[in-house]
């Protein structure tokens, strides 16, 4: 099934907040991270990526429903960063998120860079990575006593 980016508006702005606290609280629940972890954000902060002016967010529709989103940002047009992609709970494991990234990439092929961050622990995520590209920079950030934020780049040819 394939997928299509479209850019959110405020209109948006609740139902990815909704979607976003069921993507992101399974990961709360276990790695307790309560000071970044996209479901403790307010729906304020998707505002803020709605409107942001160095940077896009879109909604991740696959036939005709919303099944995620992904914020796109950009320094000098040319170092580009995803933060955050997530789907639905229901939607994951169906190859949504490698074309979501797909799809965010060819829409800015003037870039040089991509980067993005995921949890060290959650290895299936940092395998999907690894398979589109991103390379780990061994820039590791501890958390707390469950989980640690590591780095990943892709240097585009």
């Amino acid at each position: 099934m394939n997928i299509r980016l479209e850019q959110a508006t405020d209109l948006d702005a609740q139902a990815i907040f909704d979607l976003q606290v069921a993507a992101f609280l399974p990961l709360l629940e276990t790695y307790q991270d309560y000071a970044t972890n996209p479901a403790n954000e307010t729906i304020d902060r998707v505002y803020q990526r709605i409107n942001y002016p160095n940077g896009r967010f879109f909604k991740i529709i696959a036939e005709d429903r919303l099944v995620g989103a992904i914020c796109i940002l950009w320094k000098e047009d040319i170092h580009f960063r995803i933060s955050p992609i997530f789907l639905a709970p229901n939607a994951q494991g169906n190859g949504f998120a490698q074309q979501a990234m797909r799809l965010a990439e060819a829409r800015y092929p003037q870039a040089e860079t991509w980067e993005l961050s995921s949890l060290l622990e959650e290895t299936k995520t940092c395998q999907l990575y690894e398979k589109m590209g991103y390379v780990e920079t061994c820039v590791r950030k501890p958390l707390n006593d469950n989980a640690t934020l590591i780095h990943y780049q892709k240097i585009m040819a």
